[in-house]
This record gives C-alpha cells, structure tokens and sequence, in this order.
C-alpha cells in the first residue's frame, strides 16, 4: 500500500460517511485488492553479470485519479495496486519524488503516533509512501496507502533515491531517442598498437608517435567508483529579468534610434525594433520573437545568453551546474522525467524512457527535448559522469522549494 502524506506522515481515521457509501466503495475496492497480491518477486530484477547490479531501473507511477500505483522496471509493468490518496483539505501533492528514508516500523509525529508500516519517505516536510487502510476513496492527509502484502513486498525491492512520479492522471514511461540525450562515454580505457612494422605505412590510427618498437601500449583507467549510483538531472528555465534595457541597448549599438535606454517598451523602441526587423528579412511585428532576439544578439556582435540552467545531484548532493538554452522559452513546457536504461560500464549508448509528469497538454516529451540545446562541453561532462538509472527532468516548475539538503530535485505540479 502506498501512502503519500503532508506534515507528519500519518494518516487519521477519516471523517465518518454515509453506510451506503462505505459499503459499496468498500466491496470494490476489496475485490481490486484481491487482484493485487503481488507476483513480481518471482521475476526479480535484471542484474548485470560484470556489476552485480540491477540494469534496468524501478519506477513507480501513481494516478490520483484512478486511485492507483504502478510499478515498472524500465517500460514493463510490474504490478499494480489499488491505493487510497489525500481527502479533501489534505489533497496528495502531485510532482516528481525520489525514496529519500526508509523504514518498516513507523509512528506519526503529528496524528497519535498512529502506525506507518513499510514507511518510505519521499519530502522531508511529510510525504511518504506506506501502509494502511483503502476504504475505498481517498480519505489519507495527503499520504498514498497501500495494501499489507504489496507495501511488504515493494519496501524489499526500493532504495533510497528511487523515483515516484505522483499524476493526476495515469502516465505511461515509454522509450525515447533523441540526440539531445546524454550517452556514456568508455570508462575501460585505450590500446595503442606499436609495431616496428608500421613503420612502412605510417603510423597506426590511435598510435601516439610513429612506432619505433615492436610493443604493445595499454593505457588504463580507473573504473567509476560511482557506476552503481544514478545521477539526477534536472533543467529549468532561469528567471527572466527585464530584457528590454539591453534590447534597447543593441538596437542603440545599431544606429536604430530606440530612444532611451530605460527599460520602457515605448513608441520609438517599438519603431526600432521594426526597423531591424525589416532590416533582417523577418516579420516586422514590433516585437521581437525568441528568433529575432537571437538575431539581434548577432547583429549587434554580442554572445547569445542561455536562458536556462543544467543541474545534477548524487547521493541527494549538488556535483555540477550548466547554463543550457531552452528555445522559445515562453511557451509551457510541462514536465518530463526521462531515464537511462540498464548499460556496462564501458558502453557508449544507452536506451532511455519518459513520462509525462504532467500530461502532454503543455508538449510531448520529445517537444521537450527538441526546445533544449547542450554546449559540447556539457555534453561531454554528462557522458563522463551518466550511470544505469540516471534521470534527466525538464521542467519549467520551480523545484527550489522543496529540494534541499538530503533530497534529490522535487518538482511539486500542484
């Protein structure tokens, strides 16, 4: 059973309702817990042969609105189970999550230490995933109850960082390709043949000086003391500030007569603009779109700002930051976990898989992805550093507030 709560991590017996009404939610529910017994324990996880290690991630979605929790690994379903949300005034915040405690034996700090089995904590402000009662309707402050024998069994296959992506609808994880991506970089080293026979021929591709000697150079590495920990990523746009001072500012540098440089969108920065718009072959408008502002950076022989920063984490602590471009960064966006498939160490590609957090009113995952530009350098660094479960969230929420110390990136939707 899966329980999300707010501010205590507890669940108090719900308000009383009508007999009819328990009893019919009651039957229906109790036959679709029937169905929940759960049977992945036979599957297990898959596990490479050279780490020890589960390849393909877990990843757990819940649906609010169907009142239900899904287990994958990777894009198989695992096993569902029927669950029991926040009631009215304590509604389940919905977002992007990550298992940051656990615990089989639980009391809440706010509601009579009323018991929390197979507590698996998700915001250090309250939210958790665990064990209690389904009636039938969402009836919890805020938690996500799950049944005895499914919450036992799920708290044997999680660990810490794991992600939950809590909807107000269900969401699919499917697989995705697209260039944007990051992919592994080799982590097992070079081999440079030298050989005094190439001398006739030249040096050998990936020889370091013509060879001289008949030997063979291996050049080793380290392996990545941190494969078996997944890093989280996440993109947002920066917050914009008025823009306009410096737009005058270029079309200033450009002999465009904008007027002032005070930050005013008047008449005579409009009749500018509409001048360089002319000028530059583009729709003369008055305003000038993500593209024209690009182009007006050019024309005035300034360097293009990123508009949106590159963050990661492991282990619930900052390790790099990025300034990345977001196009058109005005329209919505949504957001979207994406995540790395199973890989070795020493591969360089890697399948991954998203979902729509939010829906795909705001874009598809991969309308996301065509908005986001990466410098070659924060590509590279990425490959460097991209183990087997590894997300990337892309998202124009705030995620500030509710990630800290000893959390992964939370993204709250509502």
């Amino acid at each position: 059973m899966f329980v999300l709560e707010y501010f205590g991590m507890n669940d108090a017996a719900p308000k009383r309702v009508s007999f009819l009404k328990n009893a019919v939610c009651a039957a229906s529910f109790a036959a679709l817990a029937s169905l929940a017994a759960p049977v992945w324990a036979a599957q297990g996880p898959e596990v490479s042969e050279t780490t020890g290690q589960p390849e393909t991630p877990l990843q757990m979605i819940v649906s609010i609105k169907q009142q239900k929790i899904d287990v994958y690994r990777g894009t198989q379903l695992l096993q569902s189970s029927p669950i029991s949300t926040g009631k009215r005034g304590h509604s389940t915040p919905t977002g992007v999550f990550s298992i940051l405690e656990k615990r089989k034996r639980h009391f809440s700090n706010l509601y009579n230490s009323a018991p929390m089995p197979y507590m698996q904590r998700l915001t250090w402000s309250g939210i958790a995933l665990h064990q209690g009662r389904l009636p039938g309707y969402p009836a919890s402050h805020g938690c996500i109850r799950m049944p005895m024998s499914f919450a036992k069994e799920l708290y044997g296959l999680t660990e810490r960082g794991l992600h939950v992506v809590v909807a107000k609808d269900e969401a699919v994880p499917t697989l995705i390709r697209h260039a944007v991506l990051p992919q592994p970089a080799p982590h097992t080293g070079s081999v440079a043949s030298l050989d005094v026979s190439a001398g006739e021929g030249g040096a050998l591709r990936g020889s370091l000086d013509a060879p001289t000697v008949n030997e063979t150079l291996v050049k080793a590495t380290e392996p990545n003391p941190n494969f078996n920990k997944p890093i989280r990523i996440i993109v947002s746009p920066r917050n914009q500030l008025n823009g306009t001072r410096t737009v005058q500012s270029m079309l200033k540098d450009l002999e465009l007569k904008p007027g002032p440089v005070d930050g005013v969108l008047g008449k005579k920065t409009r009749a500018a603009i509409e001048r360089f718009q002319l000028s530059a072959n583009l729709p003369v408008t008055g305003e000038l779109s993500h593209q024209g502002l690009n182009e007006l950076y050019v024309a005035a022989g300034r360097d293009i700002p990123q508009n949106a920063t590159l963050r990661v984490r492991r282990n619930f602590k900052d390790i790099y930051e990025a300034p990345v471009t977001l196009m058109n960064p005005k329209a919505p966006i949504g957001t979207h976990v994406f995540t790395a498939l199973g890989f070795a160490e020493g591969d360089t590609s890697v399948e991954w898989m998203a979902v729509p957090a939010e829906g795909e009113e705001d874009g598809t995952p991969l309308e996301a992805l065509d908005r986001l530009r990466l410098s070659d350098k924060v590509r590279h660094d990425l490959s460097e550093i991209l183990t087997p479960g590894s997300s990337l969230i892309v998202t124009d929420r705030s995620y500030l507030r509710n990630t800290g110390l000893g959390t992964d990136f939370v993204v709250v939707t509502r």
